[in-house]
């Protein structure tokens, strides 16, 4: 089963690529403090669709270059503005948070 993330592309400049940061949040284990942490993935883009700021969906896919191990599957919200996007992932962190706790 390949993994299925969600996150922001930060970077669009090259060819087919972008750079996705993947944010999640959760409870430290020895100290109970929400702590956060990201992720940077490279992203093969072949139609170059996303954009800066874009909530977009990724999976796992075989190594298309020595570092772009994921592949776009659709933008999940096109980023007129970027903290419209950033508001975005802050939910779907809370949603996988919430169930996470459960």
């Amino acid at each position: 089963m390949k993994r299925v993330l969600r996150g922001t592309v930060t970077s669009d400049k090259r060819d087919k690529t972008l750079r996705v940061d993947i944010e999640r949040r959760f409870r430290h284990r020895k100290y109970g403090k929400i702590v956060r942490s990201r992720l940077g993935c490279q992203v093969h883009d072949p139609e170059n669709v996303g954009r800066i700021g874009d909530l977009v969906e990724i999976v796992e896919s075989h190594p298309v270059s020595k570092t772009k191990r994921w592949a776009l599957v659709r933008v999940i919200q096109a980023a007129s503005d970027a903290s419209v996007a950033a508001e975005a992932v802050d939910e779907a962190a809370k949603e996988e948070a919430a169930a996470a706790e459960e």
